[in-house]
């Protein structure tokens, strides 16, 4: 999900809300699941119409509703009030994602400058989000789920209002008159899709762009890890502070070094690769200290990543090839999370990720 949706103060807690509300585990992982199968319907559609219509505008229209579906589970606090959240958050976080960066690049037009705006941009939002953390539990206690929620649906419809006053430089106005010209939405899409699949230099940067955020997807199981690593519960919320950190400190130096060679995203996951298989077989609540620094390079690389693909991206359909990685993104999450159902220890399959994280690197640092 975009990162702004997930430095609200209903992050942390959401689940709690669901729980407290008499839902099962299974009845909450189905909510999961109506998410990310409305995200990946709509990833690619929402990233043509942003190339089609208004970059700006439908991220904002994103963020107003991924917002109005959080109002739906305070006012329907049941199951099916739940869904029906869940469907306007995935569909809003596929208007969110892709647009806001295809417009940041298209005012920078390189990826060195992409880099540090977003690496900052990136780093800015990690900080959020850790505030938020921290932010939740007083919040809980003074209002409860209502004042949490009520917080949350300000802040980010505030931003994707905000959104609407970014400046476009006559962005807008090109994306219209190059939609008209291509035919209209149908044609768009499949430029989009043309330019994301056809050339292997394009291909290459698009599977390393979509694995990478893959791989941040482990963060999920970090607090499990740290307890499996003989961390007591009231210590696991400092360790994870620890990890939010190092990725805000991963994003903040994204731009000491050019995305024009492969050599500094290749190394940050080989790095990765090895820090978060030494970590993660350490049995003691250190072996965080190396896994938190594997996350703040992935985070590097993220950015690195991103920087990558755009400048190999041709054409006026940049949000659709954009989205194209971000449905890829998705995908690799999805099998990262039926990995983890196997019967194997956390630690070792921690550790065993190490392996497409390793093959990730030699991928990118194929010219």
């Amino acid at each position: 999900m975009h990162a702004l949706q997930d430095s609200v103060l209903l992050y942390p807690v959401y689940a709690l809300l669901f729980a407290d509300a008499g839902l099962t585990t299974a009845e909450i992982s189905s909510l999961f699941a109506i998410w990310s199968v409305v995200s990946f319907v709509c990833e690619i559609p929402a990233g043509a119409l942003a190339d089609t219509w208004s970059r700006k505008r439908v991220y904002a229209v994103g963020e107003i509703v991924s917002a109005a579906g959080w109002a739906v589970w305070l006012i329907w606090p049941t199951y099916p009030g739940f869904a029906t959240g869940f469907v306007l958050w995935g569909l809003g976080g596929a208007f969110a994602s892709g647009s806001l960066e295809a417009l940041v690049y298209d005012q920078v037009g390189d990826g060195t400058a992409y880099t540090r705006i977003m690496g900052r941009a990136r780093m800015a939002s990690m900080l959020a989000m850790l505030a938020a953390t921290i932010l939740a539990t007083p919040a809980l206690l003074a209002g409860g789920y209502v004042l949490v929620g009520v917080i949350s649906i300000a802040t980010v419809t505030a931003g994707g209002l905000l959104a609407l006053r970014l400046p476009s430089s006559g962005t807008d106005d090109r994306t219209a008159r190059n939609a008209e010209e291509a035919g209209g939405y149908f044609p768009v899409l499949r430029a989009g899709l043309r330019a994301a699949t056809g050339s292997r230099r394009v291909l290459r940067a698009l599977a390393v762009a979509a694995a990478v955020p893959g791989f941040s997807a482990l963060d999920e199981y970090l607090p499990l890890l740290a307890r499996d690593m003989g961390a007591p519960t009231s210590a696991v919320p400092l360790l994870f502070a620890l990890t939010a950190l190092a990725m805000a400190a991963g994003s903040g130096l994204a731009d000491r070094l050019s995305p024009e060679s492969p050599r500094p995203l290749a190394g940050a996951l080989a790095l990765a690769a090895a820090l978060l298989a030494a970590g993660s077989l350490v049995p003691h609540p250190a072996g965080i200290v190396p896994v938190s620094v594997a996350f703040g390079l992935l985070q590097f690389a993220m950015v690195h990543a991103e920087a990558r693909l755009q400048d190999a991206i041709t054409g006026p359909a940049r949000t659709t090839a954009l989205s194209v990685a971000g449905f890829g993104a998705e995908v690799a999450a999805v099998l990262l999370y039926a990995a983890f159902g196997l019967p194997v220890a956390l630690p070792l399959l921690c550790a065993l990720m190490a392996v497409p994280l390793s093959l990730t690197a030699f991928l990118a640092l194929q010219r």
